[in-house]
């Protein structure tokens, strides 16, 4: 397994940040430490990160044809109604049936916490063919991620995970990465006097639940903004000085043959504000202009 070390060597895109710039987003001092916490302990009110104007707000469409719809899922939305939930009153599965008029049927799914691409059938029949072609590793899934440290140009993680129960089996779990940018920022942290960043593309060859969250916590590169999987500490560490009360994993790329008609489907979401804001603040614009 490779890129374990979150100090490794830089890549060719590392973007150094300017002291003077991170003061002017806030006005605590830079070099004041932070102290920090084994366990993440604030928690994100979902329902504070959308007003009723944005539950109103139609869902960004990124392709449609006759059997199926693909969107751009924002941050802090549930997919569907959930147990686990059960104060929740918007879900995109909703939303998008109320916006397009008829039924609609998820082929998978995306962690609340994760914005990006969402494939839907018109059809079961076709939620069934899009299922299998999950099921089969027939769907090329790329995702964007902020973590701390500096991993490898490049490796893989292989590492067991169980199902939503920990104490569940564990199962067979792959994800490769790429790192895209990499950056310092001048702000003390524990031990170390300045903090390390990377922009990484995702690829999960499986979908375990949460895999790449856990898979990152794995080798000690945690994406920021994770409460769960993630550092408390570079949490708040961006909280104060980026003002980014999120998680910064994106469903960039999904990849696959159409059911129906057998032509090569690439599809992309956009990066939504917050995420251009971040890539700006630290300098990643070109490394995600592809």
């Amino acid at each position: 397994m490779a890129g374990a070390s979150p100090r490794g060597p830089a890549t060719s895109g590392v973007a150094p940040i300017d002291a003077a710039a991170i003061a002017s987003l806030e006005p605590a001092s830079v070099s004041a430490p932070l102290e920090p916490a084994p366990t993440e302990t604030a928690s994100v009110s979902f329902a504070s990160m959308r007003t009723a104007s944005a539950k109103a707000t139609p869902i960004e469409i990124i392709h449609e044809d006759a059997d199926l719809v693909a969107v751009n899922k924002p941050a802090g939305l549930l997919v569907h109604r959930s147990k686990i939930a059960n104060d929740e009153d918007d879900f995109l599965i909703e939303r998008l049936q109320r916006q397009f008029g008829i039924p609609l049927y998820l082929a998978h799914r995306l962690d609340r916490a994760t914005s990006g691409i969402v494939l839907l059938a018109k059809s079961r029949e076709i939620a069934g063919d899009l299922g299998r072609l999950f099921m089969a590793r027939a769907v090329t899934k790329r995702y964007l991620a902020v973590v701390r440290g500096w991993p490898d140009a490049e490796g893989v993680i292989d590492y067991a995970l169980p199902d939503v129960r920990e104490r569940s089996p564990r199962k067979p779990a792959l994800t490769r990465w790429r790192t895209f940018a990499t950056t310092t920022v001048p702000i003390a942290l524990g031990k170390y006097p300045e903090q390390r960043y990377a922009l990484v593309e995702a690829q999960p060859e499986t979908g375990r639940y949460r895999q790449i969250r856990k898979h990152f916590h794995h080798v000690s590169h945690h994406i920021v903004g994770d409460t769960s999987h993630g550092r408390g500490d570079h949490n708040r560490l961006w909280r104060m000085h980026f003002q980014m009360h999120r998680l910064l994993l994106h469903a960039w790329r999904l990849e696959l043959t159409h059911p129906t008609s057998g032509a090569a489907l690439s599809l992309q979401a956009r990066l939504d504000e917050t995420w251009r804001r971040v890539s700006a603040q630290m300098g990643w614009e070109a490394a995600i202009a592809c």
